[in-house]
């Protein structure tokens, strides 16, 4: 019958039957195998060399940017900090933006950068304060200016921030609000990544750009140092979140990382450019005393090494120890936040945060890693650096931060009697 079809005769390529096993041969495909590092190296696949160059180019860039900012200065590492930040925010906004949702909440978009630049404002303006106002202390005038607009900076931000709130609750459409409600908690919490760590950079730029420079370096020279090992060696799979991560290119980049971090050390603290705090917002070269930890102590090598040996000791910066303990989390712990990512990405199906960083993905993707590796610096470096013993310029700093210029006349002279009282008795 016309209906029927033969025994020998193949289905219709159109029919239900055809359609299933089509889905059925795809299904039981065998796998690729250069999308697996399990037993297969790397190297062996050729696709990857591609790869490797446009990363390998973007780096070189991305590395010659951060040189020029790190020439020009704190400011400008500040400045490029901010910039990265934007771009974070924008990437992490774009994540859960929904194009259908959008068109019926016209400028619901600039609310999220509302609370975006509040949080800035607010953010900078702690940190940055007390170095503006030791800019502007020569000049009465800005001194004063800058002395209120500090006393009110906290209330204008919360005003701020209260502006975006109401605006929120007016934009409130109805079969909307589940959508609405989840971008509100979605820009709080991006506020809560972005800020609560990356403000940790800016703590450590003017503590001494050394304090940014070599934990930002090491993160880049783990990175890479893995991406090296894993290329060439990487046959083990090290985590299931991340599979294209292996434990030759984990140990590998590890052992790069803590030798790298002894090394860098060691020439990034010989510069007083580098190891000198900023306490302003000056841009002039900076001279200071660098203290005990950059200053080079000699240890001389045991009698019992041969007469051939060429040296007789090794000059080290006290700093170098420290760099061991930054080098050892860089490349044990620091990793974490890049797994984080790579199951952050996996929850929403994502490859990459973005696109604007080719053969690395967005701004978000690079900074998974320094975004811990920042706290840690932060917090170590207070904790085992700083002395925790008050200094004069500590004092004077509270003074000039807290007092006004009459408080501070008043305290001086108080102080100058005091002096005067006990050089008489």
């Amino acid at each position: 019958m016309p209906g029927d079809n033969s025994v020998g005769s193949p289905p219709n390529p159109r029919s239900p039957i055809a359609r299933l096993r089509h889905r059925r041969r795809s299904a039981e495909a065998v796998p690729d195998d250069s999308k697996t590092n399990g037993g297969n190296l790397l190297v062996n696949d050729r696709n990857k060399y591609r790869s490797m160059l446009v990363r390998a180019y973007s780096s070189i860039w991305m590395i010659g940017g951060f040189a020029l900012s790190i020439y020009l200065g704190h400011l400008c590492i500040t400045a490029m900090v901010m910039v990265i930040q934007i771009f974070m925010a924008k990437e992490l906004f774009n994540l859960l933006r929904k194009a259908h949702e959008d068109k019926h909440l016209p400028g619901f978009r600039n609310l999220n950068w509302h609370f975006f630049f509040t949080a800035m404002l607010f953010v900078y303006g702690r940190i940055l304060s007390q170095r503006l106002v030791n800019t502007v202390t020569s000049d009465k005038v800005l001194y004063q200016l800058v002395s209120s607009l500090i006393k009110y900076h906290m209330v204008v931000c919360y005003f701020l921030y209260i502006a975006g709130f109401m605006w929120f609750i007016l934009t409130l459409k109805k079969k909307m609000y589940k959508y609405q409600f989840g971008q509100y908690a979605w820009t709080h919490m991006i506020l809560f990544i972005v800020f609560t760590q990356s403000s940790f950079f800016v703590a450590n730029i003017f503590e001494g750009i050394f304090w940014f420079l070599l934990p930002a370096s090491l993160i880049v020279i783990n990175d890479i140092a893995a991406y090296i090992w894993g290329f060439f060696f990487g046959k083990t799979p090290l985590i299931k979140i991340s599979p294209k991560k292996t434990w030759e290119g984990f140990i590998g980049a590890s052992i790069t990382t803590i030798i790298s971090a002894f090394l860098l050390a060691n020439i990034m603290g010989r510069f007083k450019w580098l190891t000198c705090p900023r306490g302003d917002l000056s841009t002039g070269w900076l001279d200071c005393d660098p203290g005990p930890l950059f200053k080079p102590e000699y240890y001389t090598f045991p009698e019992w090494l041969p007469q051939w040996f060429p040296w007789k000791g090794i000059s080290i910066l006290p700093v170098q120890w420290h760099a061991l303990c930054l080098g050892l989390f860089a490349s044990i712990i620091a990793p974490f936040g890049g797994f984080f990512a790579s199951g952050f990405k996996r929850a929403f199906k994502v490859k990459d945060f973005g696109d604007s960083i080719p053969g690395h993905g967005g701004i978000t993707d690079r900074m998974d890693c320094q975004m811990v590796m920042a706290i840690f610096a932060y917090i170590y470096h207070q904790s085992f650096v700083v002395p925790q013993s008050l200094s004069v310029d500590m004092i004077i700093d509270q003074i000039l931060m807290n007092l006004t210029l009459e408080q501070q006349q008043i305290l001086f002279e108080k102080l100058k009697q005091v002096l005067q009282d006990r050089l008489v008795g």
